[in-house]
């Protein structure tokens, strides 16, 4: 497979296949395509994968699309302000990124569920606990909300994240979900009641525009329902 990335703040992914390859999508993710692209949907794994990505808050069927007849197109475009990036999966160069991060991958990259530690606290923390582990081979494009700031952790070395600002980390990181200390911090500071800690060694992507954050800048301007 090759492609290109199109596009600023808006970018898209415009893959060429040849005939028989194929990628994998979440619904509703194809922007537009060559007519012999044929559409599959599929669990994609079994239903016990299926069932993983529903409990993540993703679609449980994916689309495949495979290029039928000769050499195919297919473009996934950005469905927010931000980038899109391509990433190599493999052996030892597995990822664990934001539920709403990816966007499609070759057929032989694997998606499973990826849960933290603490149950409890990751499901009163939102967001940022359920995310998408990717492993497998081959090319997978994820999607950014805004800039990405890359950090390089230190074995035992700690970054604290808002909720939903973490994009993405090597799956040699742990993330931990903790509540803001004080009753006082929670109710008045303005910041959330809780926060992401990454412990290192492994990197770490941090997107500047979630889209959590967007709606909630714009909830402030809506008139109060009656």
């Amino acid at each position: 497979m090759q492609y290109e990335i199109k596009g600023n703040e808006l970018p898209v992914v415009i893959c060429y296949l040849e005939n028989g390859e194929s990628v994998i999508t979440e619904r509703g993710s194809m922007s537009w395509m060559s007519p012999n692209m044929k559409m599959e949907t599929t669990s994609n794994g079994g239903i016990g994968k299926a069932l993983g990505r529903m409990f993540a808050g993703e679609a449980i069927f994916q689309n495949r699309y495979t290029a039928q007849g000769g050499n195919g197109m297919i473009a996934f475009a950005s469905s927010f302000p931000g980038q899109i990036r391509p990433w190599e999966i493999g052996p030892g160069n597995e990822v664990i990124v934001q539920k709403s991060g990816f966007l499609a991958a070759e057929e032989s990259v694997e998606l499973s569920v990826f849960f933290q530690k603490k149950l409890g606290a990751g499901f009163v923390g939102g967001e940022g606990f359920i995310m998408q582990r990717l492993s497998g081979r081959g090319t997978a494009f994820l999607e950014f909300d805004g800039h990405v700031v890359e950090y390089n952790l230190q074995p035992g070395q700690q970054i604290v994240v808002d909720t939903g600002y973490l994009a993405a980390m090597d799956v040699t990181c742990n993330m931990e979900i903790k509540s803001v200390p004080g009753l006082k911090n929670m109710v008045f500071g303005g910041e959330g009641i809780f926060n992401t800690v990454i412990t290192g060694p492994g990197r770490v992507w941090l997107q500047t525009m979630p889209l959590s954050g967007v709606a909630a800048q714009i909830l402030k301007f809506m008139p109060p329902s009656n």
